[in-house]
């Protein structure tokens, strides 16, 4: 049935073949690094397969699909791609596929606003509805062609669409048949293509004998018959011929239906097992039934079994094709899920590697972070400590230097009391005031500490505990006096305060922290005492 219909649309999807064989295109592939070539070359070599080799001619589809992805423009390549595939399986009537793959390019071509794409995918979507016995979907899209070729004011393909509006209706309502059909006739006066006016015509002519019109039943069938003579296939002129009996055998006009159903299988004598040949070798059967010539319809009706049981045979083979084909397609499409959802897994997996390798390295930041706080805290508060330590230290320091200073000015003035006491006895001519004197000079003698730098050393040693120690064992050959020398350096006083507090010259302290730097191995090193002092 669906050879048959075919024979009323124009806008049939042409297959195109070249010169090439497919074996030098499966040989250029390998040579082309371009990826919109690439995809031209896999969808020719798919063409060329699609009656010999199905399988091998979907894989070339799917390189095609793959390589459309890496072009500059892959969602119109892809469309492209989807056309292609479609035109293929409705080649095999797996029209439920072909659907998926135009519907797959329709949206594509709808949202890049491509409406002349669009109207040559929906004349295709129009045509497989059609032949899916869909006459409602198969209108719509007919219809938005129509509107489109309207405004391109394309008169040969506005012919064609009308026409082919007109044939869907033909079975449901005549009248808008005509319609359409009257429609298509207007602008094919305006036109040369003799197939069109044959068939426009002959369908005016059925649409009128439909009607019991038969008038311009007539007309039509006559200016039908006016141009077979044109250079026209001959499967118009046998469409022409076939309509023709039909509509004499409705008049039951038997010599007519046998001269004109004669001539329409002589002219498709090339395509005789068809819905066609079927309904011709019928005809015949049923008029030489009529006419009691039962030996002419044996003959017709061994020749209607003959076909009717081809097509049917055909028609078993191509269901079972199709739900193979139909079934391969879901195959194929479940693979490519399970391999798509193989990868989509893969991605997610590594994405979730990857988020949890970041949380880790935040919680690590975090942690390592808090750390730092905490050891930055932990840092200045023991800073703060020993910076505590330190002015205690110093507070320490300045308390030791100022008992020294204390004791040294208090023996100095009870040495200088002493000293005007002495020059006062002298003087002194009383003996009991001599008495006197010597009484005070005792008790001032008595209070007179003269081991004021042992007890320095005590003092000191509480502070800084085990100095004169490391001192004594580093360098035994140091001199007490050496030792209170370091212990002042230590404190960092400078020579004019050592001066001052053991009332020595600023020369003899300066030859004393000589001889030190000699003691300490110090004379060609540019280090000073105190620091280096300070590292014991």
């Amino acid at each position: 049935m669906a050879t048959r219909l075919f024979s009323f649309f124009f806008l049939i999807l042409s297959l195109s073949i070249h010169s090439q064989s497919t074996k030098e295109l499966i040989d250029g592939l390998n040579t082309i690094n371009d990826h919109q070539k690439k995809v031209e070359l896999c969808r020719k070599i798919a063409l060329r397969l699609q009656k010999s080799d199905w399988d091998r001619a979907i894989k070339y589809i799917e390189i095609a699909e793959s390589e459309a992805r890496k072009t500059e423009n892959p969602e119109l390549t892809l469309a492209y791609v989807y056309v292609t595939a479609g035109k293929m399986y409705a080649s095999k009537e797996v029209f439920d596929v072909s659907l998926k793959y135009y519907f797959k390019a329709h949206d594509i071509y709808k949202q890049n606003n491509n409406i002349e794409e669009l109207s040559k995918l929906e004349n295709n979507l129009a045509i497989i509805y059609s032949l899916g016995k869909n006459k409602e979907k198969a209108l719509k899209y007919f219809l938005n062609v129509y509107h489109y070729q309207k405004s391109k004011n394309d008169r040969v393909k506005l012919v064609k669409i009308l026409n082919n509006i007109g044939t869907l209706y033909l079975d449901k309502n005549v009248d808008s048949s005509l319609h359409y059909y009257q429609k298509a006739q207007a602008i094919n006066g305006t036109i040369k293509d003799y197939t069109l006016k044959i068939y426009v015509y002959t369908n005016l002519a059925r649409a009128y004998a439909l009607k019991n019109d038969e008038e311009n039943a007539e007309y039509y069938f006559d200016q039908a018959f006016s141009l077979v003579d044109k250079p026209v296939d001959n499967a118009v002129k046998a469409f022409v011929y076939e309509s023709f009996s039909q509509y004499k055998l409705k008049e039951k006009n038997y010599d007519a239906v046998i001269a004109n159903a004669k001539k329409a299988l002589e002219l498709g004598k090339d395509n005789v097992y068809s819905f066609s040949g079927l309904n011709l070798n019928k005809m015949l059967y049923e008029v030489y039934i009529s006419t009691a010539d039962y030996k002419n319809a044996v003959h017709y009706f061994q020749k209607y079994n003959a076909i009717n049981d081809s097509i049917n045979v055909e028609e078993k083979a191509v269901n079972l094709e199709r739900i193979k084909l139909e079934q391969d397609y879901k195959v194929r499409t479940q693979i490519k899920t399970l391999i798509e959802q193989k990868k989509l897994f893969k991605y997610s997996v590594v994405g979730l590697i990857l988020v949890v390798g970041i949380l880790i390295l935040i919680i690590l930041l975090i942690k390592y972070r808090n750390r730092n706080i905490k050891n930055q805290l932990e840092k200045e508060k023991l800073n703060t400590k020993m910076q505590g330590l330190k002015e205690n230290l110093k507070a320490k320091n300045m308390v030791l230097v100022g008992k020294a200073m204390s004791e040294i000015h208090r023996t100095d003035s009870i040495n200088e009391i002493l000293t005007d006491l002495k020059q006062i006895k002298l003087k002194a001519i009383n003996k009991e005031m001599q008495q006197a004197i010597d009484i005070v000079l005792k008790r001032l003698e008595k209070n007179l500490n003269t081991d004021i730098w042992k007890e320095f050393e005590i003092s000191f040693e509480q502070v800084h505990q085990s100095f004169f120690d490391k001192l004594k064992n580093d360098y035994p050959s140091l001199t007490p006096k050496d030792r209170r020398l370091c212990a002042l350096l230590y404190l960092d006083l400078t020579t004019k305060e050592i001066s001052q507090i053991t009332g020595q010259s600023f020369k003899a302290i300066e030859n004393s922290r000589t001889r030190l730097r000699k003691k300490f191995d110090l004379t060609n090193e540019k280090v000073n005492l105190s620091t280096y002092l300070n590292t014991f």
